[in-house]
């Protein structure tokens, strides 16, 4: 995609926060390797990778099945932490268990959270040219707003839409057209910029929006509808990038 000669192509950008705006990646590591040494003690250190990539990987689709409406966070989140210890010879969580396994993994994982690097000057370069900014995200509106709080984002990018705010999510494209209806843009003229090809970048175009994906490096796909970009998709490796794409 080129810059065009006659002006911005949007009017708002509608951004993900995890992997997008905040390192939740790096967040997820934290946790998991703190898991690993309470709950896993005969795993290597040197595999935490390996835990890591089967987390993100999430191979029977539960937090797709969350963002769907068809069951809830707890039972995504014990369903995964069941599947990681299946995986790496863990014990089997029962309620009781899984709480003390999430109270630690809560308290890494929120501890860790930070913006990206490239986050906030973009955010504020797209402000400063008079483009709307928001945020749409596949996770609860308030877990969300934390996130972006301690990540030093929170007053720039207002939450618009969670998975709470109608009840299921991504790539349904009636959450992005209410995003668009809360940031007070049109769809044509709205971006969403999000890491995953499939429920963020396609599923924007699809709802008549201009998706972006954003493919950080060294962060790889995850989900499990992961996929590689065509010649039609817009791709940028690093947010920095993005006022380019969008013609500022």
């Amino acid at each position: 995609m080129t810059a065009p000669a006659s002006g911005p192509l949007v009017d708002g950008v509608l951004f993900d926060v995890d992997d997008t705006l905040v390192d939740t990646h790096g967040a997820f590591a934290a946790a998991l390797a703190a898991v690993a040494r309470e709950w896993l003690p005969g795993l290597d250190p040197a595999r935490d990778a390996e835990v890591l990539a089967h987390w993100r990987a999430d191979a029977h689709g539960r937090y797709r099945q969350y963002t769907r409406g068809e069951v809830g966070y707890r039972d995504q989140r014990m369903g995964r932490a069941n599947d990681l210890h299946a995986a790496f010879g863990g014990p089997t969580l029962d309620d009781a268990a899984y709480d003390r396994w999430n109270s630690l993994f809560e308290e890494r994982f929120t501890g860790a959270w930070a913006a990206h690097e490239d986050a906030a000057a973009t955010v504020r370069r797209l402000l400063d040219a008079g483009i709307r900014v928001g945020a749409l995200t596949n996770a609860a509106t308030e877990y969300q707003v934390r996130k972006l709080t301690r990540a030093g984002l929170a007053d720039d990018v207002p939450l618009l839409v969670g998975v709470d705010t109608l009840g299921f999510g991504k790539p349904d494209p009636r959450v992005f057209a209410e995003a668009c209806r809360r940031l007070g843009t049109e769809p044509g003229r709205t971006a969403y910029v999000g890491d995953e090809l499939d429920v963020d970048a396609r599923a924007a175009v699809a709802a008549g929006l201009r998706g972006v994906w954003l493919a950080r490096p060294g962060l790889g796909l995850k989900g499990t509808n992961a996929t590689e970009a065509l010649p039609g998709d817009v791709v940028i490796s690093g947010l920095d990038e993005l006022p380019w794409v969008l013609g500022l």
